[in-house]
């Protein structure tokens, strides 16, 4: 993770039967499903509402994930975002997720988000109050 990243958000998911595959214990997919609930729980707190509907929005580019340990059923996942300086259009952010009541790193991932003019296809600039959380004359 990047030095100078900040928490942004955290996120408590319980994990259901289903997220689980046939080695019983959580899919691989599916802690990018944790990371994507985390990044939109946190996008709607910042008024980048999530929706079809509307013309701006934000979306990610890339995507990984290090799985460090399985999770099994029943569970509940702590993921704890973190973001980087915003440059114009897009955010850098970082994952760690962990089960609850446990200090052990089950896995780690990273996702770059950009604000996107939906009907253009184009970038945008990042939302004022998504920027304002970096302003170190804020703090």
């Amino acid at each position: 993770m990047k030095d100078k990243a900040r928490l942004i958000h955290t996120s408590r998911i319980a994990v259901r039967w289903g997220d689980m595959d046939a080695y019983n214990h959580v899919n691989n997919t599916v802690y990018f499903r944790y990371f994507e609930q985390a990044r939109i729980e946190w996008a709607e707190r910042m008024g980048s509402r999530v929706s079809p509907f509307e013309d701006v929005g934000p979306v990610i580019i890339n995507a990984s994930c290090t799985f460090l340990a399985p999770v099994n059923y029943p569970a509940t996942v702590v993921v704890r975002m973190y973001a980087g300086s915003p440059g114009r259009t897009s955010l850098m952010t970082w994952y760690e997720l962990f089960v609850e009541g446990e200090d052990r790193l089950y896995a780690e991932g990273a996702a770059k988000t950009v604000w996107m003019d939906m009907r253009s296809g184009k970038s945008v600039p990042i939302p004022q109050a998504v920027r304002a959380l970096f302003d170190d004359s804020a703090a």
